[in-house]
């Protein structure tokens, strides 16, 4: 299958088989990592390979107690991280200033680059992977866990293994709702309906507005998925990590 067949088709998975990824395979998919693009050719990120049974024991709490974090022979955690720059920085007399947002979102953009680049290199060798967007949430945890110090923020979380599953492609918006040519086009309510049609009428969705005695799906988004408590408390909790960690000055 070439590269683009690969992207198209590419699935989340949640269940593994046994199978052991050989340490020589992992290097060769985080060595193909590496080779993103990053900011001014700093890295300003860190990647946490987490194999122990003990240790996905104690990451299994911070991602929700979903069941692929133990099942997953390994567990990827992605970092935002100015430690190792800031380091270099000052063993050489140069102050660095990096104690800001800006800071933050340029080690957390290199550390989600990366991290795309190793799931695409990991399903090449015939791996599945699984993005975990509870890592944000839980980022104060994750950090006593993995022992990350000031500098170092958990950005995404990927299970890696080789695929005991074979899920149906999840659906997409079509195209002309994510690309826009030249400028922004903002949507009309008819283009909003017309973009979102196919998503509300797949049988499975359907059935969740059901599950959820909801008038749509839209408000099983807002109502139970993603409520704005749930969305309030982890941000603050984020930007405690944030000013703990060294990039809220």
């Amino acid at each position: 299958m070439n590269l683009l067949n690969t992207l198209t088709q590419r699935r989340s998975i949640r269940k593994y088989s046994d199978k052991d990824i050989d340490q020589s395979i992992l290097d060769e998919i985080l060595e193909a990592g590496v080779r993103t693009s990053t900011t001014g050719n700093m890295q300003v990120y860190s990647i946490i390979v987490t194999r122990d049974a003990n240790k996905k024991e104690e990451l299994a709490p911070c991602h929700f107690n979903q069941p692929m974090i133990k099942n997953a022979p390994v567990t990827l955690t992605f970092c935002a991280d100015f430690n190792r720059f800031n380091l270099w920085c000052k063993q050489n007399n140069a102050e660095p200033g990096y104690d800001n947002f800006l800071s933050f979102m340029t080690a957390a953009i290199d550390a989600l680059l990366v991290a795309q680049t190793v799931c695409i290199a990991a399903e090449a060798k015939g791996l599945g992977i699984c993005y975990l967007g509870t890592t944000t949430y839980t980022a104060d945890k994750i950090i006593d866990v993995l022992e990350l110090p000031k500098g170092v923020v958990p950005v995404t979380t990927v299970t890696l293994g080789y695929p005991d599953e074979q899920p149906d492609l999840v659906d997409r918006l079509p195209l002309d709702a994510v690309v826009h040519k030249e400028v922004y086009s903002d949507f009309s309510e008819e283009k909003i309906n017309h973009l979102y049609q196919s998503k509300e009428q797949l049988p499975s969705n359907i059935a969740f507005v059901e599950e959820n005695n909801k008038e749509s799906l839209a408000q099983v988004f807002t109502d139970v998925r993603y409520k704005k408590a749930d969305n309030e408390h982890f941000s603050n909790v984020l930007l405690e990590v944030l000013k703990k960690q060294g990039f809220l000055s």
